[in-house]
């Protein structure tokens, strides 16, 4: 940590954290290989129109930890996704203390933690430099949430706080102050590459505009010519229609230059009063201005709370399924089209009851959804999002965007760790074997796997092969794949047991090749060898 830096401290900081059977976490080392092990996604379904790449829309079943890891490290998925994702919106466990239905939302404070920084770090390499994040959260960790995001997105990169109106009613026995609203912590991957969109105009906003001269160019409103801070060419005096005088007074300046100034009179942009004798003002015309800048505060009138959201989902299943905490589609409507473009890449990986993806598909951006829960996925996820590609989800934002069903998507499966660990060795898993065995060895070593490559090869990255055994290399096994490679190549030969002649006859033979044992060398000082 740098010398003055702001950081937070927590027990566990240093340390990592594993999803155990029973659905809690256990602490272990950050180099533990189960923590730095690049897992597996498997498909396990399909959904109307795919390709079956990975440019799929993809609904990912398991730890969202390891699926992050999967999408920022395996060759086939960071080439789609590092550093190319321009919406991360996540709804995590807010740990408030309760315990609800479809999630356990009592996590001891330095266990949150931990979670928040291991997944949001991961999030940050996923982020285009013009990408933002948008984490949603309650005053149980907000702040804390913010502390840590500053350290992992730095400071600079903070956008803004969104302020939600969740509950427009007044709970009148709560114990001390009746909460409504929720946070949306927005960060930019690099601020200064970050643009984004404005909102649609309202009936409200436009109020605002007349019409009193009847300027052919339509309605306009008053906007002020002056500036509170100075400017060089801010000082100088105007003559209005009447032969009146006018100039800036106090610590005010003219926001614009002289010539600027008589260039709007010229084009009838100054405003003089009805009487034309009035401290002139600039016209800003509707027709002109185009959508609204966001503001930091949301109301339930605009993009809906917690009851039009149980609503949305119970409409969509029955009610004896009514998933807990769902959010309104209005409310992911109003993030996504502020913060992204059609075509762009919109990722959640606290799915829930699907409201993200479900909202993302409706209005044409390609999306990643992952959700731990088995229950939740099968019972909400799943379903939601196949109501949304046959067409037969007719609520939240369906009509406001026109969706008519269409589209797909692949389902995905978190692969179990390939290690086991028993009395401090590491063991490969009984399921790593043939075909998975290749998949296992080419995740953590970083090759990619694309079926086209013959003889003994199963993966390539750039001029290197890599071959795996499953079973032990000898010096007949290293002489019949040495052979295969052409000029200018080399190989990374991984086997569950390694001869030491085959070490040297490799060594000696193809300079810049090496031979590899599973799982020792995969895992060799807990980091994967690459």
């Amino acid at each position: 940590m740098a010398s003055g830096r702001l950081a937070l401290s927590w027990v566990g900081r240093d340390e990592s954290l594993l999803n155990t059977a029973d659905g809690g976490y256990e602490w272990v080392s950050r180099q533990d290989p189960r923590v730095t092990e690049i897992r597996l996604l498997r498909e396990i379904g399909k959904t109307g129109e795919v390709t079956g790449t990975p440019s799929d829309n993809l609904l990912i079943q398991g730890d969202n930890y390891s699926a992050l890891q999967a999408l920022t490290r395996t060759p086939e998925y960071s080439r789609e996704y590092r550093g190319k994702v321009k919406l991360v919106y996540i709804d995590p466990p807010f740990n408030t203390g309760q315990a609800f239905e479809h999630y356990d939302d009592s996590l001891e404070h330095s266990v949150w933690l931990t979670m928040m920084r291991d997944r949001l770090l991961l999030i940050r390499e996923l982020l285009a430099p013009g990408g933002s994040v948008w984490v949603h959260l309650d005053d149980a960790e907000m702040a804390y949430c913010r502390v840590l995001m500053d350290e992992i997105f730095g400071r600079g990169n903070f956008v803004g706080t969104i302020v939600w109106q969740k509950i427009h009613a007044r709970n009148n026995s709560a114990q001390h102050l009746s909460t409504v609203h929720d946070y949306l912590l927005v960060y930019a991957r690099s601020k200064s590459d970050l643009v984004l969109n404005r909102i649609d105009r309202t009936e409200l906003s436009d109020q605002e505009f007349w019409n009193p001269d009847d300027d052919p160019r339509g309605p306009w409103r008053r906007s002020d010519l002056t500036a509170s801070h100075a400017y060089e060419d801010g000082r100088y005096e105007v003559i209005g229609p009447h032969g009146d005088a006018f100039a800036p007074r106090g610590n005010r300046w003219w926001s614009c230059s002289q010539e600027t100034f008589e260039a709007l009179r010229e084009d009838n942009r100054l405003w003089w009063g009805k009487t034309g004798r009035t401290f002139p003002f600039r016209k800003r015309f509707q027709s002109e201005l185009g959508g609204l800048v966001p503001t930091t505060f949301w109301t339930h009138d605009e993009v809906g709370d917690n009851r039009q959201a149980k609503g949305e989902v119970t409409r969509l299943f029955d009610r004896s399924r009514i998933f807990s905490t769902p959010k309104p589609e209005a409310l992911l409507k109003r993030v996504i089209e502020i913060a992204s473009d059609r075509g762009d890449v919109v990722v959640d990986v606290f799915a829930g009851s699907g409201t993200t993806p479900a909202v993302a598909h409706k209005m044409g951006r390609r999306w990643i959804a992952a959700e731990l829960s088995t229950g939740t996925m099968e019972t909400f996820t799943r379903p939601r999002l196949e109501k949304v590609v046959s067409g037969d989800d007719p609520g939240g934002v369906t009509k406001a965007v026109g969706w008519a069903g269409g589209g797909g998507f692949r389902s995905m499966h978190v692969a179990p760790s390939a290690f086991e660990i028993a009395k401090n060795r590491v063991f490969l898993a009984e399921w790593a074997r043939g075909e998975d065995l290749v998949a296992v060895v080419a995740a953590q070593l970083g090759f990619t796997c694309d079926g086209m490559e013959v003889g003994p090869f199963c993966g390539r990255r750039g001029r290197a092969r890599l071959a795996v055994i499953d079973g032990v290399v000898d010096e007949v096994v290293a002489r019949g794949v040495l052979g295969h490679l052409d000029e200018g190549e080399r190989v990374v030969l991984v086997g569950r047991g390694v001869t030491p002649e085959a070490e040297s006859l490799v060594s000696e033979l193809s300079r810049g090749s090496r031979v590899l044992k599973a799982p020792r060398d995969l895992v060799r000082r807990g980091r994967a060898v690459r």
